[in-house]
């Protein structure tokens, strides 16, 4: 049978002082029939990363394929922009009614995916973390303190500001080092450049205070991380996510050896065969 393709696109109302709030918070393709999955990309990255992926588990699973506002061609929302695509993620899945989804999650989707799985009572049946940990900005900044991290500093107001021309170079250097597929490099360059700027600048922000190292310990669902290990090397990698995960119970953890944040490019048969026996499990 084909499978069946629809995209929704969905529209939050924000309640505030004006009743013309209404945003668009994602955008989402719906690909195949089957036990649902929630696909979200990594930051600045659309939907079209999980293609590979998602031509294969379509075929026994309704694969919701995310893109989030600011990135790719789906306008810019307002911030705080992170706590409102978590809201609307929550909202989505109750009017679709679904039953049990799984969500894989790259990167900033694999951090989202983890916030989504402390809450009480949500619906989420697995949960599958592509080289994404729980504290992004513990891993970046030393004596890391989320409530430290704001929207209005010089590092946000130096990219703000950078030319075009800089921002490009920026991108491509980037690019570089998160993948070792050299054929990949400057789709990542494009999406990077593609990005709203003040949801790149403002949206990484909310990216690096969100702190789940504590929280994690509420998630009770069966959680599968896929770690990459270059540039610092495997042992590196363990400690980081060792540390990182310790107070989540249970999960499960293997490492993709000599890939770069995107697995999925530069492994791709050994990320496709874990993803899948991931869902069977």
């Amino acid at each position: 049978m084909i499978p069946i393709q629809r995209t929704i696109i969905l529209s939050i109302l924000f309640l505030s002082i004006s009743v013309n709030s209404q945003n668009k918070v994602f955008e989402v393709n719906v690909i195949g029939k089957g036990n649902p999955i929630l696909l979200f990309p990594g930051f600045t990255c659309t939907g079209e990363v999980w293609k590979d992926l998602v031509t294969e588990i379509s075929k026994t699973n309704e694969c919701h394929v995310f893109t989030f506002a600011g990135f790719g061609d789906v306008a810019a929302i307002e911030k705080p922009w992170l706590p409102k695509i978590k809201e609307a993620i929550i909202d989505y899945v109750e009017q679709q009614n679904l039953n049990n989804p799984i969500i894989i999650g790259h990167s900033l989707g694999g951090a989202l995916g983890l916030w989504l799985a402390t809450d009480e009572n949500h619906p989420y049946s697995k949960l599958i973390v592509v080289d994404a940990l729980p504290s992004t900005g513990a891993l970046m900044m030393p004596n890391f303190n989320s409530e430290n991290i704001a929207y209005e500093s010089p590092w946000n107001n130096q990219l703000l500001g950078m030319n075009e021309v800089s921002f490009e170079k920026m991108a491509s250097q980037m690019a570089a080092g998160m993948t070792l597929n050299t054929k990949k490099q400057q789709q990542i360059t494009d999406w990077i450049i593609q990005a709203d700027r003040e949801t790149y600048v403002y949206g990484y922000t909310d990216l690096l205070k969100l702190d789940l190292r504590e929280d994690i310990a509420k998630i009770e669902i069966p959680v599968k991380v896929l770690g990459a290990t270059h540039p610092y090397g495997l042992e590196m990698a363990k400690a980081t996510y060792e540390k990182q995960y310790k107070n989540l119970k249970g999960y499960e953890i293997e490492f993709a050896e000599g890939s770069a944040h995107f697995i999925m490019y530069d492994k791709p048969e050994w990320f496709l065969e874990k993803i899948v026996a991931a869902l069977k499990n």
